[in-house]
This record gives structure tokens, sequence and C-alpha cells, in this order.
């Protein structure tokens, strides 16, 4: 009886762990891609991308993320899942518009990318971003997203018919299923703006809403390669890279650091010209393929995450349709859904900033710098926070020791 019904159940379990993995891998793009797509159009907007560049920046990271999961989860049997940097995204809302403008911007995505090559290549590179004191790179972060996570107050006097439902929404769906709150968020923005558009307050472009990749030649300018790339090369180790590779392992899984960073640097490369800023390892959403709701063999999991890169191809054709949407919002609404997205990492990041007392000092002015958004010689303030936060520790440091 065993002998008969072993070879038929087996297929059968073969199947469901198929479709599970299958849904995992959805699921894990659905929820990466609605969860800071805003934060990412926000950032692209700051540094002076029109709506059409910056659809086609949204169209760009898509592409090269879903590619670079394809081609690291296929080649390792792992599922290694790639994203693009959030929390690079808000360092580039605060940031602004910089000298040589978006062309400038673009030349220190690129940079970004080669960047991240060389740390694949050399990694002492790597190991002196992990040397970075948590509290200062914590605190850098948490200056960075203060500004993006005010923006439902700021936009509560604005927009209030449609911003006030938007939090509601978030804060019931935080409650009873915190996977979707921000996607819940973005639905009723959405509704907004289709109500907008119906009582004829805003118009819809068709034409826009067609995917289309925008190319554009990056200029080399130092204060955009200090003020924008550094940054957001080291926010992304920081906060992403690091983190991510730590999550793989929590699961067993040991990331090749040298394929992930050539991949993830080469694909901001690539993508830098049509607005793509960077893209990383996944840190947060890693969870959702790698563990074991993906599938119940490990060896098995890689499926949902290639899964997960076909499906960020797909939403990639969205893009275009999605900005012309967002375009139709009522004023604040997306920065309010990006902002109540990024509610939880700011909560982390003032946490580890503030963690160690003796470092509260040069945490607290790292944070402050880097909120207030001041810019000195061109270069934004999250660079000089970084200096200024380690060169107060190590003041602060001596003394104490002395």
């Amino acid at each position: 009886m065993t002998e008969v019904s072993s070879p038929t159940r087996a297929p059968e379990e073969e199947r469901a762990g198929l479709a599970q993995a299958i849904g995992a891998g959805a699921v894990t793009a659905l929820v990466g891609f609605a969860s800071s797509f805003a934060v990412v159009l926000a950032g692209l907007s700051a540094v002076g991308a029109t709506p059409a560049q910056a659809a086609s920046g949204l169209l760009a990271l898509c592409v090269t993320q879903g590619v670079g999961i394809v081609v690291l989860s296929v080649r390792y049997r792992m599922p290694i899942t790639l994203a693009w940097s959030t929390p690079g995204a808000a360092l580039l809302a605060g940031t602004g518009a910089v000298a040589g403008g978006w062309q400038a911007a673009l030349g220190a995505f690129a940079l970004t990318g080669a960047l991240f090559v060389l740390t694949g290549l050399w990694r002492r590179l790597g190991d002196l971003i992990a040397a970075i004191p948590v509290e200062i790179a914590q605190a850098m972060l948490a200056g960075v997203l203060l500004p993006m996570c005010l923006a439902p107050v700021r936009a509560l006097p604005v927009s209030p018919a449609v911003v006030i439902p938007v939090i509601l929404v978030w804060l019931v769906l935080r409650r009873f299923a915190p996977t979707w709150a921000v996607i819940g968020a973005f639905a009723v923005a959405t509704v907004g703006a289709g109500v907008g558009i119906a009582a004829g307050h805003h118009d819809l472009d068709l034409a826009a809403m067609a995917p289309t990749v925008d190319i554009a030649a990056p200029h080399w300018s130092w204060q955009a390669m200090i003020g924008i790339a550094v940054p957001l090369y080291i926010v992304t180790m920081a906060s992403q890279n690091i983190p991510g590779a730590a999550v793989m392992r929590s699961f067993g899984y040991a990331v090749p650091w040298r394929a992930a960073m050539t991949v993830t640097g080469l694909g901001t490369l690539a993508g830098a010209p049509a607005g793509g800023h960077a893209i990383n390892l996944a840190a947060i959403s890693a969870a959702l393929a790698a563990g074991p709701s993906a599938h119940p063999d490990p060896r098995r999991r890689w499926v949902a995450a290639c899964t997960a890169g076909a499906t960020y191809l797909v939403l990639g054709l969205g893009s275009a349709a999605l900005v012309t949407l967002v375009a139709a919002a009522p004023e604040g609404t997306v920065e309010t859904v990006a902002g109540l997205a990024l509610l939880g990492v700011l909560a982390s990041a003032l946490a580890g900033a503030l963690s160690a007392e003796r470092h509260r000092e040069a945490g607290i002015v790292t944070f402050l710098i880097a909120a207030s958004g001041v810019a000195f010689l061109g270069i934004g303030a999250a660079f000089w926070a970084l200096v200024a936060g380690l060169a107060v520790r190590r003041v602060l440091t001596r003394d104490r020791a002395g």
C-alpha cells in the first residue's frame, strides 16, 4: 500500500511546492515594488527628473534588478533577491538638485555602480564600509529619512480629503495586515486620483502611460560625485547590501559576495543613463523568498527568487502608467504614502543611532546635519553629516579614553 501511494504523492507534493514558490516570488516582487516605489519617484524628482525621466528610472530599476535576480538565482541555485535602494532614494529626496542638474545625478549613479563593482573585486573596500560605526551610519540614514517621514504631516492641511483616508487605511492595516499596509494606502491614494480625474480637477495623459526609456548622457560634476555618489554608496552598502547578506546567512545561504556586487554594480551602471539610481541585495524582502514559506525544501527556494525577478520585469512595464496616475493625485498624496512606507525604517535607524550611550552626541550631530538638508560648497548635507559625526565621535572618544 505504501509502495503504491508514495510515487503518486511525490509529484503532487512537488507541484504544490512549485506553486508555493511561484506564489511567494510574486508576492516578494509585489510587496517590494508597492511598498517603496513612491520613495523612488520622490527621490528622482528631487534631483531634477521630469515625470517621463522618473518613469524611465523606475522602469530601469525594475529591469536591471529583475534580470539580476534571475541571473544570480539560476546560476547559484539560491533565493538571491535584489531591490532598488530605498534609503538611497530617500537620500536623493533630501539632497535635492545638484550642480549640473539631472545629468550630473546620472553621473553620480554611474559612479555608485562602479563602486559596487570595485567592492566585489576588492573586499577591503567593503570592510571599510562595514567599519563605519553603526550609530553614525544609522544617524545619517535617520536624518535623511526625517524630511520624507514628515510629508504626511505637511500634506494633511493641503489635501485632507485624500490624506486622512490614506493614513487611516495604513494604520488599520498596520494593525491587522502589516505587509499590505503601504499597498492599501497607495490603493486609497489611487482612488483619490481617480475621483479627481472623474471630477475634472486633473487631466489624464493617456499617451504618457506607454512604457518609455529616456536615455541621457551622464555628466561628471564633483559636487554630485561627493554629495550624491559617496553617501548613496555608503547608505546602500550599510543599509542594504551588508544586512541583505546577513539575512540570507540567517536562512543558511552564503551569498556569493563578489558575484552579487558585480551584478548589482553592472546593473546600476547599465540603468544609470535611463535614470536608475542603484540596485542592491534585498534586505527586508529577502526573507519572503528565502524563508520556509517560499518552499519546504531550501534547495528549491531559488524558484521563488527567479519568479520575483520575472515579476519585476512585468511590473516595470507599468511604470509610466503609474507615474501618470501619480501626477494626477492631489498634492502631497504620493509623498504621504512614501513617508508612511519609511516610518519603520526611520524608527530602526533612530534606535541604532542612539543605542550606544557614549556615542549619542556624535549620533545626534550626524542626525541633525543630515536632517537639515543644508548644502555647503554645492555638496549635500548627508556627506557633511557623515564627516561631522565621525569627527565628533573621534574627539569625544579620545577625551573619554584619556
